[in-house]
């Protein structure tokens, strides 16, 4: 008898998959077997996700995998990016469309949170680093006065949106919305600000000194526990019959590095999409002014130990050029512009973390304005100057690697010997061949969807330990499985 089939659904800024695992003459094949274009859209003055219409994607996804797989579908996992949240109304539906973290609204929340902890105690307190889009000040802007002092729902209305609703991070909700059960998984959870770094648990007193009711947040589980059957319609169907629901590392870049079948006690990790995350994993958290001031954050790891790394805005500045030019018609695919960049040289290197390019549209003005700004020339965004952009972003990106390797090595006190790249960015030659060049490292290749491989051996770990905590080792073990035919 083939054995179940699992599913693993990874929701990404740009796109959200369904992929399914089946075991194949006893080898485990990958399929992503739907996707869904994602992306924030704006309603009136704020920018949310298309939350409703992702949902209606992953029913079909979902549907399409069971189709795909008589022998049935033994569970499905969630993982996708941080930091937002949807609040939920007495009914269990949400309340509104959830705001975009690349929403303004933080701005001055922010403010006013530094004046009530300070940015370097709240970091010693949590491990991670206060950045405006963070959990907690999203939650802030709900509670308070917004830019302009209005408190905005998504449709532009000026009215409060309700701070003391219940809330629960996004893939969170859809496992919710599969599950009936309300959680914050700890990796996910910690990328709030709202977790204590010593105690593991939501910190009380600091929901109490921001003023943010406790009860609201979901109760916090660890990465690998069983929330228990689908339910809904898509439990009637035959594959679906006895699938449960499992609670992977949620938080994507969790799920990425679990998804990684080798040892990173030597190695740092670059996982690669809209955003870029270079660290390492350690098993106790760095705290230090020096790793604060150089924008490191503390971010829980599946099945114990830290995510230590770095935030660096990446893909999401050539998705917004790629846009622009769209409109103005002139469309490129990546593969081509890549091969294209390649035989450009250039000058100007950005900074990546400028706050005008974490914005959306009018990319390449924001480009030149950011190049003129720094000394370089701009560059015309004309027909045929396109791949000079690109070239541009990815020396950027590759000096911004560099430059976080150097930090890193210095806050460990010794020397990596390679950078493992995970994500999207693996498939561009020529951004690996410019990060070897800055960073004097060899670049080892991992899986572009490494995601769902991590996403999918902590379902598989989970199911092994009847309810006990999954381990490090276990997930390992399992994603050197699933990755060692490269049919993933």
């Amino acid at each position: 008898m083939q054995e179940a089939a699992r599913v693993a659904i990874d929701l990404g800024a740009e796109s959200c998959r369904v992929s399914l695992l089946r075991w194949i003459d006893s080898e485990a094949v990958v399929e992503v077997i739907h996707r869904i274009p994602n992306g924030p859209l704006r309603h009136g003055d704020s920018l949310c996700w298309p939350l409703s219409r992702i949902l209606a994607g992953l029913e079909e996804g979902l549907r399409k995998a069971a189709a795909a797989a008589p022998e049935g579908i033994s569970s499905i996992g969630v993982d996708g990016w941080s930091v937002d949240y949807v609040r939920l109304a007495s009914d269990g539906k949400m309340l509104h469309e959830p705001f975009c973290y690349r929403d303004e609204r933080t701005t001055a929340t922010k403010e006013a949170a530094d004046r009530i902890i300070a940015p370097f105690v709240l970091y010693l307190r949590t491990g991670t680093y206060p950045l405006k889009i963070n959990t907690v000040y999203q939650l802030l802007a709900d509670a308070t006065a917004g830019p302009e002092g209005k408190n905005r729902r998504p449709e532009g209305k000026n009215q409060r949106i309700g701070a003391r609703a219940p809330w629960v991070m996004f893939p969170e909700f859809v496992l919710y919305w599969l599950s009936g059960r309300r959680v914050a998984e700890y990796t996910n959870a910690t990328h709030t600000g709202l977790v204590n770094l010593k105690t593991g648990t939501w910190d009380a007193e600091l929901f109490e000194l921001l003023g943010l009711p406790l009860e609201a947040a979901p109760p916090l589980v660890p990465s690998g526990t069983v929330l228990g059957p689908l339910i809904g319609p898509l439990a009637q169907l035959d594959a679906f019959r006895a699938t449960q629901i499992i609670a992977p590392a949620t938080h994507d870049t969790a799920s990425a590095i679990a998804g990684i079948p080798t040892d990173l006690s030597s190695a740092a990790y670059i996982s690669s999409g809209t955003w870029s995350l270079l660290g390492t994993i350690t098993e106790v958290p760095v705290t230090t002014k020096y790793a604060f001031d150089a924008g490191y954050t503390n971010i829980g790891a599946a099945a114990g130990g830290l995510l230590f790394h770095s935030l660096i805005n990446s893909m999401w500045v050539l998705k917004q050029c790629l846009d622009a030019w769209a409109a103005d018609g002139r469309p490129w695919s990546i593969e081509n512009l890549v091969q294209k960049a390649a035989e450009r040289g250039t000058d100007g290197v950005l900074d990546m973390d400028a706050e005008t390019l974490l914005l959306d549209s009018g990319m390449p003005q924001r480009i030149n304005n950011e190049l003129t700004r720094l000394g370089f020339d701009a560059i015309p965004d004309v027909a045929g100057n396109e791949p000079l952009f690109a070239r541009t972003i990815f020396e950027s990106l590759a000096v911004r690697y560099a430059s976080a390797t150097a930090n890193l090595e210095k806050m460990l006190g010794r020397k990596l010997e390679r950078i493992h790249m995970i994500g999207g960015a693996t498939r561009n030659k020529l951004l690996v061949e410019l990060t070897e060049q800055r960073t004097g490292l060899k670049v080892e290749i991992g899986e572009t969807e490494s995601s769902t491989i991590g996403n999918l051996a902590a379902q598989l770990a989970a199911s092994e330990v009847a309810g006990e905590r999954v381990t490090p080792a276990a997930m390992r073990r399992w994603a050197k499985l699933l990755c060692q035919d490269r049919h993933c």
